[in-house]
């Protein structure tokens, strides 16, 4: 018999408390939301996904095998790197997340990978329709006609962006549907998307989804395509901050955008920006906003906190966070604090900065080690902070009103 919906234990697996220091209301859940298996191009036996998963401490896991032609040619699940998945590997995810989703314990997710070499490939969970590039005429147009004209019908998420070339026709802006594309591949694998292209002289592809005017959360994902679904160290995994560990939750996590990106098993990270720009009366909720969240504010001061853990071994390790602000090909780095990580007794790590709504509508932190070797990509004023090893989803800026 499954527990209650909220039931999930309050320390996680590594000794790290999973109530946020600046937001205690919610719990943190550990996810991966982009894994394959046989029914695509994955090498791994589909029955053993979720349990891997969840051995592994995950405490939510979708399988999101690539949809690619094979809905128009149905039992052609023989070719599977060409083909993808059909009505009938659809179904058969359906039954194996039911199977194994246990509520508050352990959500498992089914999701499709909708897959286009040019365009690139895009995530859709909790969907009850699948749909392929060819059924929307090969093009990027036709996948978000495809998703509007089923309404609320799945969330929605850009997956290793930049890969491909066309980059989401430019990541061009679809009002109808924007509030259901709800995250964007910071972490895809080992790789750090922040630095797609632009050694290459191209915009970094977090500034392009962001200046296109979409209000993702940021994630890692391991893109698993072994037999390990989990398992493997330093790849790419998200931190949601839910309700209640249900399915319900956690889309209302994405919805909300309570989430960041992580390369580290068991790391908490949450974050506050409060505006300290005019007078705020004490019953303002305007004035201080969680990731994922707008921020009423005016040209000035604002403070930034940011609570990291991972459990005592890491406590007193060297860590730097930065403030990203809007910049071409990468983001500006607008501020930077480095300083010990602190334990549970002593403050959260903060500082302060200038903010103007007209240099931009938004503000992501980055978290590095800087004992670790950077991004081979990453230009000097990077290079010295060290190795990512996770992102806030965005904070955005809406000038107060006067």
């Amino acid at each position: 018999m499954s527990r209650p919906p909220s039931s999930i234990e309050y320390v996680d697996a590594w000794g790290t408390s999973r109530r946020s220091r600046l937001f205690p209301g919610r719990r943190l859940v550990h996810a991966d939301l982009h894994n394959h298996t046989t029914l695509s191009d994955g090498r791994g036996d589909p029955e053993k996904a979720f349990g891997c998963m969840r051995e592994a401490g995950l405490d939510v896991a979708a399988i999101t095998d690539h949809s690619r032609w094979a809905s128009a040619f149905l039992g052609l699940v023989a070719a599977p790197n060409w083909t993808g998945i059909d009505r009938r590997a659809w179904r058969r995810i359906a039954e194996l997340a039911d199977a194994a989703n246990d509520d508050g314990e352990f959500v498992a997710l089914r999701g499709f990978e909708w897959s286009h070499f040019s365009y690139g490939h895009m995530n859709v969970w909790g969907s009850e329709r699948l749909t392929d590039t060819l059924r929307n005429g090969a093009t990027m147009n036709g996948f978000w006609s495809w998703l509007e004209s089923r309404g609320k019908d799945g969330l929605v998420g850009f997956n290793h962006p930049g890969t491909g070339p066309l980059r989401f026709a430019g990541f061009r802006f679809r009002p109808a549907i924007a509030e259901r594309v709800v995250s964007l591949e910071v972490f895809n694998k080992h790789e750090d998307y922040l630095f797609k292209g632009t050694d290459r002289g191209k915009e970094s592809p977090v500034v392009q989804c962001l200046e296109a005017g979409w209000r993702v959360g940021l994630i890692g994902v391991t893109d698993e395509h072994g037999t390990d679904w989990g398992t493997p160290e330093g790849k790419g995994r998200a931190g949601l901050y839910v309700d209640e560990c249900s399915r319900h939750g956690v889309a209302q996590a994405l919805e909300a955008r309570r989430a960041f990106a992580s390369r580290v098993k068991g790391l908490r990270v949450d974050a506050a920006l409060t505006s300290l720009a005019g007078q705020a009366g004490d019953g303002d909720e305007r004035a201080r906003a969680r990731m994922g969240g707008s921020l009423a504010h005016s040209r000035g001061r604002a403070r930034v906190e940011v609570d990291v853990d991972r459990g005592e071994a890491w406590w007193g390790r060297p860590m730097s966070v930065q403030a990203l602000r809007p910049g071409r090909p990468l983001p500006v780095v607008a501020a930077t604090i480095e300083a010990p990580l602190p334990n549970p007794d002593e403050p959260v790590l903060a500082f302060e900065l200038d903010l103007d709504p007209a240099e931009g509508s938004w503000l992501v932190l980055r978290i590095s080690d800087p004992r670790e070797p950077p991004d081979p990509r990453a230009p000097a004023e990077y290079a010295r902070l060290g190795r990512a090893i996770a992102y806030t989803s965005p904070f955005w800026l809406d000038s107060a009103p006067a």
